[in-house]
């Protein structure tokens, strides 16, 4: 079928619609949850745009302690529409008695879905990466900054101030060894989501794959009547044709038999 016809369907109106049948009734309930959802998933954009905004700084040296916050804040912001944003499309898809505009509508959001989805994870992965090779890099100058040094023999003075300043190193230390173990937390948090939504993602798929046999199914039936109907107006065309055309040679032999008869009876005046 068309593209023409496809979108000629998704966009006819419900005016002409009966009513009486489930296939075609216009459901307040089922248009009102597909606005919402449309809505959701056009918000989710702005918070792509920021994260991937704010994942170019990790690793240059506009990296903060705030933007990193900002990132995780915004991973676990994203992740959560999209579970709520899933299980609506859930809900939508799985609706009972639904006509073929209705049906467009659930494949037109499960694809936006699915899309923005795809663009958030590919997003996660870099977050993950990127926190990993800080983390790694804090790790390795934290271990070199705890090493052993060579052996000294200072002087009572001198033993004294480093006693000192080794315990300001080591709280300089353990405040750095926290903030290790918070960033490996937030991978595998981040990591843990991911496999969350690689779930949510395969589930979209099927319904979007189980939707696309649907409308093909439709398409098909429309395709035929499609085709019924224009049979239909070629043969009412030719049968009004053939009647006019008997109609015309109907006429034509009246007139033939009314000559006739005027010529009989005025030979039959005349003798």
């Amino acid at each position: 079928m068309s593209f023409q016809r496809s979108s000629a369907l998704e966009s006819q109106p419900t005016t002409w619609r009966r009513e009486d049948d489930p296939q075609y009734a216009d459901d307040p309930e089922f248009r009102e949850l597909a606005q919402e959802l449309s809505d959701k998933i056009f918000g989710l954009t702005s918070n792509v745009s920021a994260l991937s905004n704010e994942l170019t700084k990790l690793g240059s040296k506009r990296e903060t302690e705030r933007g990193r916050e900002r990132v995780r804040n915004l991973i676990d912001e994203t992740s959560a529409s999209f579970k709520d944003i899933g299980e609506g499309l859930k809900k939508l898809t799985s609706w009972a008695d639904v006509g073929p505009s209705q049906k467009y509508t659930q494949k037109r959001l499960a694809n936006e879905y699915q899309a923005s989805l795809r663009e958030f994870q590919q997003l996660q992965r870099v977050a993950i990466e990127k926190e990993k090779s800080s983390a790694q890099a804090a790790r390795a100058a934290l271990d070199q900054a705890t090493s052993p040094t060579s052996e000294q023999h200072p002087q009572h003075g001198q033993q004294q101030e480093q006693e000192q300043l080794r315990l300001a190193n080591q709280e300089e230390v353990d405040w750095q060894e926290q903030m290790i173990i918070e960033r490996e937390s937030e991978i595998r948090n981040i990591e843990q989501s991911v496999g969350e939504l690689n779930e949510l993602f395969r589930d979209v798929a099927v319904m979007v794959r189980e939707q696309g046999d649907q409308i093909d199914i439709i398409e098909g039936h429309v395709e035929t009547t499609y085709d019924a109907s224009r049979g239909a107006h070629v043969e009412l065309t030719k049968a009004n044709r053939y009647q006019k055309s008997a109609r015309s040679k109907a006429c034509i032999l009246l007139l033939i038999l009314a000559i006739v008869l005027v010529i009989i009876i005025l030979a039959v005046v005349i003798d």
